[in-house]
């Protein structure tokens, strides 16, 4: 085998969640050895299910995956399951090795230098006893990428490695994969990120449920499915109106008898081929509709005030001085580095704990938080929006959710088995039926759709109720008025 030559090969390939929802169907596809590859579709086509058919974590129901033999894979997955949160740092790692690595603490200690964690000295040892679950977003985001480096894989997954990263944490992340010599493929939403290193693309299709593969970097394969889109909808658009024009003709030989007749029948047979030759213009097309999130009514002027903040500074909680009056109407960005307690700080403002807050009486508070951890895994979709509505009209529902691209079998599945990105719409669904007068939103656009971004964006920008917004990703603040930004890392501190 040449050394560009196929390390895994798609044959043929199937697979089926449940006999409902297949994920691919004859699919044929092969990653070259050292490519660097970006895995795209919608929200829910299977992205993520697809990596686990090539670790092995599932298996397909028919046809075959070629591995070259004594190829390593290890997985950056996007988030840290609940049972994993109670590990320690070392016990994280460990877990990572189907048998026990002895000293392993300086690959540790060498993957965490890869990814921009590096304690002091002075806390070396404290921190890897650290439990996963005390880290923020960010900081788990770095750990669950070096996590897959410890392995020292031939082919690295990476699944929304950007997800809760700063600016300086993706750089680095960037830096490295430049750098890197060996096979990587990439779930991620961060169009940037993926433009600067990528050279290809899987573009997983969920019309016709295979793998199709193109060359070039990210933002050139995106216009040219979004080309291929154009072009299918004029195909289809142009065959609607001659089958009009035909049908209309039928109508009126078949009134005329006889041979005429006979012409109309055969023209009925040749309509029937042409809309079997239809052509389906992929659902990768469809982004969630507009959409607003009212506020309940009699809001105060003065929603919230925030006199002191507790930060994270030399990995010590310290408390700081500050002062925020937020009105209604008023959007404020809550910024500073991974680590620093941004998730911590919106955590406690909306469950009303946090020191130094003082929330108007009335005010009720909308949270979109990063992990969903807020929303009932085992409650169907559908359980968990009328749960949120002050009226229980299904039909009213069932139009929210639809627009939020959540209908059929997505409505009767549990929430804890949707991916992320449908996660995400479902906390978005809720938010606009909960109607809340402080929002609060925690990296809104991890996991979600490129294409969904811009109309999440509009609808946060119109918001009239008080919102507090972390974010991560400049583009997409940029669409969004911010009246003020409190920078965590600009405040003085004092004792803990």
């Amino acid at each position: 085998m040449s050394q560009n030559g196929g390390l895994i090969t798609f044959k043929d390939a199937s697979y089926e969640h449940d006999s409902t929802k297949p994920i691919i169907k004859l699919a044929n596809f092969v990653v070259r050895r050292g490519a660097k590859l970006t895995l795209m579709g919608q929200n829910g086509a299977g992205k993520s299910t697809l990596f686990s058919l090539i670790t092995g974590k599932l298996k397909l129901d028919e046809g075959d995956i070629n591995i070259q033999p004594r190829t390593s894979i290890a997985i950056s997955r996007q988030i840290i399951p609940r049972d994993e949160l109670k590990l320690t740092v070392l016990e994280f790692f460990e877990q990572c090795f189907d048998e026990k690595v002895y000293n392993i603490e300086p690959k540790i200690d060498e993957v965490l230098e890869v990814v921009n964690l590096t304690p002091s000295d002075k806390i070396k040892a404290e921190f890897k006893n650290r439990v996963m679950g005390s880290f923020s977003g960010g900081q788990q985001a770095r750990l669950l990428l070096a996590s897959a480096l410890i392995q020292n894989p031939d082919v690295l997954l990476l699944d929304e490695p950007t997800n809760n990263l700063d600016t300086a944490g993706i750089e680095h992340l960037t830096d490295f994969l430049k750098e890197y010599r060996k096979t990587v493929i990439v779930i991620s939403h961060d169009a940037d990120f993926l433009n600067s290193f990528t050279q290809g693309v899987l573009y997983l299709n969920t019309q016709n449920r295979q793998v199709e593969q193109y060359n070039g970097n990210y933002h050139t394969v995106v216009r040219e499915i979004s080309a291929r889109v154009e072009k299918e909808k004029r195909a289809n658009a142009k065959l609607a109106k001659e089958t009009q024009a035909n049908k209309d003709k039928i109508n009126y030989f078949a009134d005329k008898g006889g041979k005429m007749r006979l012409v109309a029948k055969k023209m009925r047979a040749e309509i029937e081929e042409a809309e079997e030759n239809k052509v389906d213009v992929r659902k990768e097309d469809k982004t969630i509709r507009p959409f607003t999130i009212e506020p309940h009514k009699d809001i105060p002027l003065e929603v919230l005030k925030l006199t002191s903040v507790k930060v994270i500074k030399d990995h010590e909680a310290k408390q700081a001085d500050c002062d925020v009056v937020l009105k209604r109407g008023q959007h404020l960005q809550i910024v500073g580095p991974n680590g620093i307690g941004k998730t911590t700080l919106l955590e406690s403002l909306a469950g009303g704990h946090a020191t130094g807050e003082e929330v108007a009486d009335g005010v009720k508070i909308g949270y979109y938080r990063q992990d969903f951890s807020n929303l009932d895994f085992d409650k169907t979709v559908f359980q968990t929006l009328m749960d949120s509505m002050k009226r229980k009209l299904e039909e009213e529902m069932r139009s929210v959710a639809a627009g939020f691209l959540l209908f059929g079998d997505v409505m009767r599945s549990r929430v804890g088995d949707l991916s992320e990105g449908q996660k995400g719409l479902v906390a978005f669904a809720k938010l606009k039926m909960e109607e809340p007068g402080l929002l609060i939103l925690d990296e809104p656009t991890n996991h979600i759709n490129f294409r969904h971004i811009p109309v999440i964006a509009e609808a946060l920008n119109e918001y009239k109720g008080a919102m507090i917004l972390v974010s991560h990703v400049p583009d997409f603040v940029e669409k969004i008025r911010i009246d003020e930004v409190l920078d965590l890392s600009k405040l003085k501190t004092g004792k803990k």
